[in-house]
């Protein structure tokens, strides 16, 4: 699903310069009228080199609290320091937002213009939103059964974490079609929770659908979509400046190779757990030609037969390739300077449901690492992943809390290796008894953009 559109309510900002360089003085001739003038030829017309340097403000979320865990409001430009791969940055912006309110103490000059242009002043826009929330809704991995539940939370989301002046947007993944531009109205929230479905898949649909060389297709294909809506929503948050941006995640979090023994068919025929019929039948066959037997007395083992021996093999390929999308997400998020809130609504997760009876080991596995994903994103963001409990009430609080108590800290990057593509930033507090409890840690640039060189 594509969200372009979806930001028509955001002020754009970004601090960006280029920088021209002058033609070189023409070389005089070399001496003996050996030049082309003496030869009668004319001389070649080289087009001068172009330089443009781009000089980007980076901003820096942090949230400073002190040994009682409340929030610091009054600390100084002078009290705080950032490091950028070990070197020493100058802070030349600095916004607090205390209790959703915004004070600029603080502000960044404007960057030099390119040599020879005048451009006239940028005005400000006055825009008196603290915070800024987008709300994802990956109904492709939210159960049908569970949409009760995921409704109920947006309730709480609307009289508990998004306030009157907040700035907020929502998307889904898949059919509940919610594409909501930013907006202050609060009833569009209403509108939206009313449009929420889940589609997940159940645990049958995964052991009995299609396989691929790397494992189920669809729920490949359906994270993909999930990871490539919230990608293009991340490049657009980039533009945003000075403000905290929250990315609230409601998600039953990602497993490309669920149920592994069920869907290839690979448990004993007699258990009563859910396994592939066909695949069963297939390796029954199977064992049939193989006349010795593989397990024990002769009988025969499935996980012997070589195509399920690289059918596990592929499928461990799978679970990288599951990883570096979460990797590239939070990458994106970094550089975009947004933090990531997952909540799981399935809550407190016991056993499988008893219409559909799974194994306990491969569904405590399953849980576990889609759980383990929504963890990462959280983690590797400087957010909070709300899974395995049921007291949402409180991470709400937590949410509401560091979303409205804040300093943006902006620097012009003096990095020593301009080309050095990840970049590791620590922001220290020189106040006694005072801690940075939430910052980023690290910015991966883009790559710079590739320029054809045209032949005169």
């Amino acid at each position: 699903m594509k969200v372009k559109g979806f930001w028509s309510a955001v002020v754009w900002t970004a601090v960006t310069t280029g920088l021209a360089a002058q033609s070189p003085a023409t070389a005089p001739p070399p001496a003996g009228g050996q030049g082309a003038a003496a030869t009668g030829q004319a001389a070649p017309q080289q087009a001068p080199p172009t330089f443009r340097v781009q000089v980007d403000a980076v901003t820096q979320d942090v949230i400073v609290r002190d040994d009682r865990g409340i929030f610091v409001p009054d600390l100084k430009k002078d009290e705080f320091e950032i490091y950028e791969d070990g070197i020493k940055q100058s802070i030349v912006s600095m916004t607090l937002i205390h209790g959703g309110r915004v004070t600029n103490l603080l502000e960044a000059p404007p960057p030099p213009p390119p040599e020879g242009i005048i451009l006239p002043p940028v005005r400000r826009v006055n825009e008196s939103s603290g915070r800024i929330f987008l709300f994802f809704v990956d109904d492709l991995h939210l159960r049908f059964q569970n949409t009760g539940r995921v409704r109920e939370l947006f309730k709480k989301f609307s009289k508990q974490l998004v306030h009157d002046g907040d700035l907020f947007g929502i998307v889904s993944s898949g059919p509940s079609s919610i594409a909501i531009d930013m907006t202050y109205d609060m009833k569009r929230l209403d509108e939206a929770i009313n449009k929420i479905t889940g589609d997940g898949l159940k645990p049958s649909e995964i052991i009995n659908g299609m396989q691929g060389a790397e494992g189920p297709t669809e729920l490949r294909h359906r994270a993909h979509v999930a990871f490539s809506t919230m990608q293009e929503a991340l490049e657009n948050l980039e533009k945003v400046h000075n403000r905290r941006k929250a990315l609230v995640w409601v998600s039953e979090g990602y497993d490309f190779t669920p149920f592994q023994d069920s869907r290839l068919g690979n448990m004993d025929p007699s258990s009563s757990f859910l396994q592939n019929s066909q695949q069963q039948i297939i390796n029954s066959q199977s064992c049939q030609q193989n006349s010795d037997g593989s397990g024990p007395s002769g009988t025969c083992d499935p996980s012997h037969d070589p195509e399920i021996m690289q059918q596990k093999q592929n499928e461990e390929f799978a679970d990288a390739d599951l990883y570096r999308d979460l990797n590239e997400l939070t990458r994106e998020a970094n550089r975009s300077n947004v933090t990531i809130y997952t909540i799981d609504p399935r809550g407190l997760v016991a056993g499988s449901d008893i219409d559909e009876p799974i194994d306990p080991q491969q569904w405590d596995a399953y849980v576990r690492k889609s759980q383990d994903t929504m963890r990462v994103l959280a983690d590797e963001t400087g957010g909070v992943a709300v899974v395995n409990q049921n007291d949402f009430d409180k991470a709400l609080k937590r949410i509401d809390n560091e979303t409205s108590d804040y300093y943006v800290l902006g620097y012009y990057s003096s990095n020593p290796d301009p080309t050095k593509r990840r970049r590791q930033v620590e922001v220290r507090v020189l106040r006694k008894n005072a801690n940075v409890v939430s910052a980023r840690k690290e910015y991966v640039l883009r790559n710079a953009p590739t320029v054809s060189s045209a032949r005169p």
